[in-house]
C-alpha cells in the first residue's frame, strides 16, 4: 500500500510539472519557403520573415511600428555637411559562431554589398556610399556621395544586416548571425527551426525554440491551425475563414496593414506593353474591389500607384485608372491592337493565384486574352524577376517605401524614365521633410500617369494566432516574423 500511495503521488507530481511550466517553444505558419536564408543575396521575402531581427541584425532596425531604432550601432553621429554618418556600435557582441562583432564587419558588410560584382537584391540601398572607415573597434564612418536623410532608413532593411568576412560565403545555408536566435535545421520543403541563443548580447528572448512551417495551400494551413499544429500563422492564406477563427475563443485574429503594395507587373520593355496607351487599357479593365473580394475576401485598400495609403505622403490615384471597359476597348482601338494575348505568370501566393484567376476574366471581357502560368516562387524569382521573361504578373512589393525601384533600369518591369531617375535622385539629396514630401507626390503621379503597372490593393496582415500568444507584430512595417517580444501568457 505505501508503494501505491507513493507512485501515485509521484504521477500527479509528474503530470502537474508540465502544465506549471512555462512554455517556451513556438511553432509559425508560412505560406512560402525562402529559396536560401542569406537576406543578402536573395530577393525572397520569405528569407527576412524568417531571418530579419531574429537571426540577423543591422547597424538600425525596423520597430513594430515602423520606426527606425537603433541595433548593433547603439547611436550615430552626421556631420556639418551632411554627408558624413559615424556610427557608435555595442560592445559585448559576438556572432553565433562565437567571433566577435567589431567595425571590421560592418565595413566588410557595407564594401560587400555596395561592390560591382555583389549580388545584393537591393544594391541601390548602397549605391551612395562612398567610403568605409573603421576609427577604432567600436567606431565607423559611412561617407556619402550626397547628403542622405534616408541612410539610417535603408540600414534598417533585412538586406544591411551585418555580415562576418568568417561565415559570409556559407549563409545561404548556414546563417549566421547576431540576432537573439541562431540557425538549428532546415528541412526543405517542411520547415526551419532556430533555437534561443545564449550569448545573445540583449535581452534574452522568452522563446527557446521557433519552427517556420512552410504551408502554402490555404485549406491546409486552416486544418492545421484548428488541429493546433502551429501555434501562429502570421500572413495567413485562407482570409475567408477568418470570421470562423474569430469566433474560436482558442484564436485571436490580427488584422493589420503592410507595406505591401499588390500590382499586375506589366513589362515595359515588350510590345505591346512598353505602348501607355496598352498598359492603360489594361488598367482600366481590372475592377480593383472585385479582385479584393474574390481574392481576399474583402481586405485589402484600393490603390492607385505605388505607396502605402498610410504614409503620411501618400496621394489616392485610383480615380486615374477607375474600372472602365469601355474605355479600355476604346484603347485599344486607338492602340490599334487586336487579338491581343498576354502571358500571366502567377508566383504561389494566395492573392496572386486567385486574383490572377479574377483578372484574366476581367482583360478578357475587353479582348485580351491571357495564357497563364503557375510558377513556384523560385522559378519566379529566375523567370520573371531575374529573366524578365514575361508579360504580366502579380505581386505584392513588401519592401518599406519602395517606390525608388522605378528609377531602377534593370529592374524586372523595365520603367526607369529618366524624368523618374532624376526626381529619385533629388528625393535622396533633400533632406527636408516638406519637400521630400512633395516629390514624393510628384513621383506617385509621374507613375499612375504612365500606367507603368496595374495597381491593385494594399496588402492587409491577416493573421490568426493561439490566444495565449502575446508579441506578435500587428503590422508589417517591413517584411518581418519578429519573435524578440513574443512570449506565452496564462
Amino acid at each position: 500500500m505505501t508503494y501505491r500511495l507513493w507512485t501515485t503521488a509521484a504521477a500527479l507530481a509528474f503530470l502537474a510539472g508540465p502544465a506549471l511550466a512555462a512554455q517556451d517553444s513556438i511553432t509559425l505558419g508560412m505560406v512560402l519557403e525562402p529559396p536560401n536564408l542569406d537576406p543578402t543575396a536573395g530577393a525572397a521575402a520569405a528569407i527576412d520573415e524568417v531571418v530579419y531581427a531574429n537571426l540577423f541584425e543591422g547597424l538600425t532596425r525596423f520597430g513594430p511600428d515602423g520606426s527606425v531604432r537603433p541595433a548593433l550601432a547603439e547611436s550615430w553621429d552626421l556631420s556639418e555637411d551632411q554627408l558624413t554618418y559615424t556610427f557608435h556600435l555595442r560592445t559585448g557582441v559576438t556572432f553565433h559562431d562565437g567571433t566577435g562583432f567589431d567595425a571590421e564587419d560592418v565595413k566588410f558588410t557595407l564594401d560587400r554589398a555596395r561592390a560591382e560584382d555583389s549580388a545584393n537584391a537591393q544594391k541601390a540601398l548602397f549605391a551612395g556610399i562612398t567610403d568605409v572607415r573603421v576609427v577604432d573597434p567600436q567606431t565607423v564612418t559611412v561617407t556619402l556621395s550626397a547628403p542622405d536623410g534616408a541612410f539610417p532608413f535603408k540600414m534598417a532593411w533585412g538586406d544591411a544586416v551585418i555580415v562576418a568576412p568568417e561565415s559570409a560565403a556559407d549563409l545561404a545555408t548556414k546563417p549566421v548571425g547576431t540576432g537573439p536566435f541562431t540557425f538549428a535545421e532546415w528541412v526543405q520543403g517542411d520547415h526551419v527551426t532556430l533555437s534561443a541563443y545564449e550569448g545573445y548580447w540583449g535581452q534574452p528572448p522568452e522563446i527557446a525554440t521557433a519552427t517556420f512551417r512552410f504551408i502554402s495551400d490555404p485549406t491546409a494551413a486552416f486544418a492545421a491551425m484548428m488541429a493546433g499544429d502551429v501555434d501562429a500563422f502570421p500572413n495567413f492564406p485562407a482570409p475567408e475563414t477568418l470570421v470562423q477563427l474569430e469566433a474560436d475563443p482558442r484564436f485571436k485574429v490580427i488584422v493589420g496593414s503592410t507595406e505591401g503594395e499588390t500590382i499586375l507587373a506589366m513589362n515595359n520593355r515588350l510590345a505591346p506593353l512598353d505602348n501607355p496607351l496598352v498598359r492603360e487599357a489594361v488598367a482600366h479593365a481590372i475592377n480593383r474591389q472585385d479582385v479584393i473580394d474574390g481574392a481576399m475576401f474583402g481586405y485589402g485598400t484600393p490603390i492607385g500607384t505605388h505607396f502605402a495609403p498610410h504614409n503620411p505622403d501618400y496621394e489616392d490615384l485610383t480615380a486615374l485608372s477607375a474600372y472602365d471597359p469601355d474605355k479600355s476597348r476604346a484603347l485599344l482601338a486607338e492602340a490599334g491592337v487586336t487579338d491581343l494575348k498576354l502571358r500571366l505568370a502567377l508566383p504561389p501566393p494566395t492573392y496572386a493565384r486567385r486574383g490572377g484567376e479574377i483578372i484574366a476574366a476581367q482583360l478578357a471581357q475587353v479582348g485580351i486574352q491571357t495564357e497563364i502560368t503557375n510558377l513556384e516562387w523560385a522559378g519566379w524569382l529566375e523567370t520573371v524577376f531575374k529573366g524578365r521573361d514575361f508579360d504580366l504578373t502579380i505581386v505584392s512589393h513588401t519592401e518599406p517605401a519602395d517606390i525608388n525601384i522605378y528609377a531602377r533600369d534593370d529592374y524586372y518591369f523595365g520603367y526607369a524614365k529618366p524624368e523618374f531617375v532624376a526626381l529619385m535622385e533629388e528625393l535622396g539629396r533633400t533632406s527636408n521633410a516638406e519637400q521630400r514630401s512633395a516629390l514624393n507626390r510628384t513621383a506617385q503621379r509621374m507613375i499612375a500617369e504612365d500606367f507603368v503597372n496595374g495597381y491593385l490593393f494594399q496588402l492587409a496582415k491577416t493573421g490568426v494566432a493561439n490566444a495565449r500568444i502575446e508579441g506578435l507584430w500587428e503590422n508589417a512595417p517591413t517584411q518581418a516574423n519578429d519573435l524578440t517580444a513574443v512570449k506565452w501568457v496564462e
